[in-house]
């Protein structure tokens, strides 16, 4: 079983890391295998809606990052994106890349977990944590919890260290992530995937009522 974590921070040891290297950790500890990747800062172009991707079954933009990332995100069991906070948000060129991954990769994230790392140094956090949260309720991923909304504070790597309950909220995320992907691979095992309609809705009103 194998989580695939992202640091969406330009920095490649700062407080986002530190957050996820907690994570990382303690999904070892638990038996579960992990692949961190670091964005750091890589020219991302943001998805042009183009539409490419469905023929060619892969993001037309070859930049090297979301392409790569995909085979790794289809083995994956969990995917785990931790991102620090920018005006209230996530890294931009973490939102660019996760729009292009999702969007142009046609194989199922069902039941695949996921689950939102935030670091900041006082505000924002929770509004960021939302935003990266909707890239799993979109796709069928179950999310992850912990003892509190999975964020860590400090304005560095040392403020971080001193965060004693946001690296003891990491440490309940690995613990629970990995509790949840033995559960949902069990029961996959036993009965299969929850039954899924024939035919999905998709509601639009292209005559304006």
């Amino acid at each position: 079983m194998k989580v695939l974590l992202i640091n969406g921070s330009p920095k490649k040891a700062g407080c986002t890391a530190r957050a996820l290297e907690e994570v990382e950790k303690t999904l070892n500890e638990e038996g579960i295998d992990t692949v961190l990747v670091h964005i750091g800062r890589s020219a991302i172009r943001g998805c042009s809606s183009c539409g490419a991707c469905e023929k060619l079954g892969r993001c037309v933009y070859n930049d090297d990052l979301v392409n790569e990332l995909a085979p790794k995100l289809e083995t994956a069991d969990g995917l785990i994106v931790g991102s620090p906070v920018y005006y209230g948000s996530a890294n931009g060129s973490l939102i660019a890349l996760l729009d292009r991954l999702f969007y142009s990769t046609s194989f199922s994230k069902r039941m695949k977990v996921g689950a939102a790392v935030v670091s900041c140094r006082r505000g924002g956090n929770t509004a960021t944590f939302d935003i990266l949260n909707k890239y799993f309720t979109i796709s069928e991923m179950p999310v992850v919890s912990s003892q509190y909304w999975n964020m860590v504070h400090g304005f560095t790597r040392e403020d971080v260290e001193k965060d004693l309950e946001g690296l003891q909220t990491m440490r309940v995320l690995g613990r629970n992530a990995a509790f949840l992907i033995r559960a949902i691979a069990a029961e996959r095992e036993k009965n299969g995937l929850p039954a899924r309609e024939e035919n999905r809705a998709f509601t639009s009103f292209p005559d304006g009522k």
